[in-house]
């Protein structure tokens, strides 16, 4: 074990994957001797050279379709979106041809590629910049959805994404990339669809993604010193998901609060929510659930209207308070 940055475990998994697999290559803008728009593919052209570390040009659609091309002649693409808001322009790409291919053909035809891509706000970067997307991707059969909040779960769940079959839709919050944690040498892989209890406790279940994550358990450390027990799960996949360690929590807890940056109307806590509603887990519930997410507005440039678009910790903080007043 070894204390690395969340963006040092990503190019890490690159890496030691590269370095065993001759049929995985990255392809992106400005991934080579510039670094990637965060810098995670820094120094990765010195040892892999431009065959493949290959920049490309400016354009999502060429890029996403390359990939999808390259995986189903055999090779395993991992293409770097270098805004998640781009993933617009690759849209036809991954939702009807990646997506779809592998169902069409009978399985003869499989996509093993990963799109990686910075995603969030609390850079500064502005509306087009700054989006949380990832529901959109989640509403789409054939694409898996991976969104990690520590540099432990993105070194493990890269690995496992480059090894699917299927295309991989990886999500790294920027905020993200300068968190550490502790990351074993060795390559190693964590299952795609499996959650993890990043905090355990008894009185409310917050569930929360990406950097949501971290705000969640400063919350939980607050709520603690006034005798409020909560349990903080990262659900870490979207797709496929783990309802049942969801589901196990809200019934040792009776409340559920969920937690994620994007905008609140039609994000993924309402799927969160709607599968406690249709579970066993409803019977134990003792207040209703609460979901807190982003403002329907643009993401704005200036810093403190850019904050106040998004849940805090305050925010957390009070939404436990109401949940647990509330029966």
């Amino acid at each position: 074990m070894r204390e690395l940055t969340y963006l040092e475990a990503v190019r890490e998994a690159m890496s030691q994957e590269m370095r065993q697999n001759e049929d995985v290559f990255i392809l992106g803008e400005d991934i080579g001797v510039y670094g990637g728009a965060f810098g995670v593919t820094r120094g990765m052209i010195e040892e892999f050279g431009p065959e493949r570390i290959r920049n490309t040009p400016i354009s999502e659609a060429a890029i996403s379709g390359t990939a999808v091309g390259a995986a189903l002649t055999g090779m395993r693409p991992i293409l770097e979106l270098q805004f998640s808001d781009f993933m617009t322009i690759a849209m036809d790409n991954m939702v009807n041809q990646a997506a779809k291919i592998r169902y069409m053909y009978g399985g003869k035809g499989k996509v093993p590629m990963v799109l990686r891509t910075p995603a969030g706000s609390g850079t500064g970067a502005a509306a087009q910049h700054s989006q949380s997307l990832e529901a959109w991707m989640a509403h789409v059969p054939g694409l898996k959805v991976v969104q990690p909040s520590t540099a432990f779960d993105a070194k493990g769940l890269l690995k496992a994404a480059i090894d699917e079959d299927n295309p991989v839709i990886f999500y790294e919050h920027k905020l993200c990339y300068k968190t550490t944690s502790d990351v074993p040498e060795e390559l190693y892989s964590i299952p795609l669809g499996k959650a993890d209890v990043k905090r355990e406790g008894s009185d409310v279940t917050i569930v929360a993604t990406a950097i949501m994550v971290h705000k969640a358990l400063e919350a939980a450390a607050k709520l603690e010193e006034q005798g409020i027990s909560v349990e903080v799960i990262d659900p870490r996949t979207l797709v496929p998901l783990d309802t049942k360690t969801i589901i196990e929590s809200v019934k040792k807890t009776g409340r559920l609060v969920v937690v994620h940056e994007a905008v609140k109307r039609g994000g993924f806590g309402g799927e969160i929510a709607s599968t406690i509603a249709e579970s066993e887990a409803f019977d134990y519930l003792d207040a209703p659930i609460m979901r807190l997410g982003g403002k329907a507005v643009p993401i704005p440039y200036n810093p403190e209207l850019e904050k106040s678009a998004i849940p805090g910790v305050d925010d957390i903080v009070a939404a436990v308070k109401e949940t647990l007043n509330r029966h």
